[in-house]
């Protein structure tokens, strides 16, 4: 897949404030739906929609913690997307 093809998959999972935010409270700490639904004030089913997608695209990991379930950010992935973010600002020779 072409680079900016990537860069387009990348902006439409991060396309949504509310994915945003959970990535900025997943960089603080693993967190369940039950608290992320708390923290931003919407319903858990919600907070499972956008969970869907950041874990789909790889950016949120999933791991059972009892009878929850734990979500952290994937740190390579996002380092990874931030990398070819990057990469759209430079320029096209730099980008070869």
């Amino acid at each position: 897949m072409d680079n900016d093809k990537r860069i387009a998959e990348i902006s439409k999972v991060l396309g949504v404030d509310t994915r945003i935010k959970i990535i900025r409270l997943l960089s603080e700490r693993c967190l369940c739906v039950g608290e992320l639904a708390e923290e931003l004030g919407i319903t858990a089913g919600a907070v499972s929609q956008h969970l869907r997608i950041l874990r789909s695209a790889g950016a949120v990991l999933s791991e059972k913690r009892g009878y929850f379930v734990h979500y952290c950010l994937n740190e390579n992935v996002l380092r990874s997307w931030q990398s070819e973010i990057i990469s759209l600002f430079e320029p096209e020779e730099a980008a070869k």
